[in-house]
């Protein structure tokens, strides 16, 4: 039998900046690193999937500024990772919400927006979303800035009803940028 989703790619970390220390391969998702004998790694994210949130796309990340980015967060640490199920870019759509429970003004999206504001979506909060199809991250702040929510169609069957359910960091409906996770 053929799996419906490819197989996640490798994660290799390190505990040490540059590609230093102990180090290990992943093919799949980590709850806790110090459960493995790691003290750290330098990374994003907190136990049990918590915490602020990054993408890590395939490439290199010597550093953890190379992760966080222009987010405007220092977090040096990783202590939990987990792969995303994506679908073909060109297939990813995502319906925003003006209320919770997937009710109000909604605006379906395609592709990747770096202002909602500037394409027509005249509020800073999204208070619900639903995930159509593929991943998606929505951010804090226009330009793919601030805290990240990770979105995806497998998780909560697509529907966020409320901004709470974006992730654990999610303490306002403030979306305004979002982009299509690609591989």
């Amino acid at each position: 039998l053929r799996s419906a989703h490819p197989p996640s790619p490798p994660i290799t970390v390190w505990e040490e900046e540059n590609f230093q220390g102990k180090h290990c391969e992943f093919m799949q998702e980590c709850r806790n690193i110090m459960e493995r004998d790691f003290r750290k790694i330098l990374s994003a994210c907190y136990p049990e999937f918590q915490g602020q949130q990054f993408i890590l796309e395939k490439g290199d990340y010597p550093r953890w500024e190379a992760w966080s980015g222009n987010s405007g967060y220092r977090t040096e640490h990783l202590l939990s990772f987990r792969p995303i199920k994506c679908a073909k870019h060109s297939d990813s759509k995502v319906t925003l919400y003006e209320c919770k429970d997937l009710t109000g003004r909604k605006f379906e999206l395609c592709n990747d927006y770096p202002s909602l504001q500037a394409m027509g979506w005249c509020s800073k909060e999204v208070a619900s979303m639903k995930v159509n199809s593929g991943a998606w991250v929505a951010y804090q702040f226009p330009g793919y800035r601030g805290y990240q929510y990770i979105l995806e169609r497998d998780r909560h069957e697509g529907e966020y009803r409320n901004y709470n359910e974006y992730g654990t960091q999610a303490h306002s409906h403030q979306v305004q940028s979002i982009r299509r996770i690609q591989q």
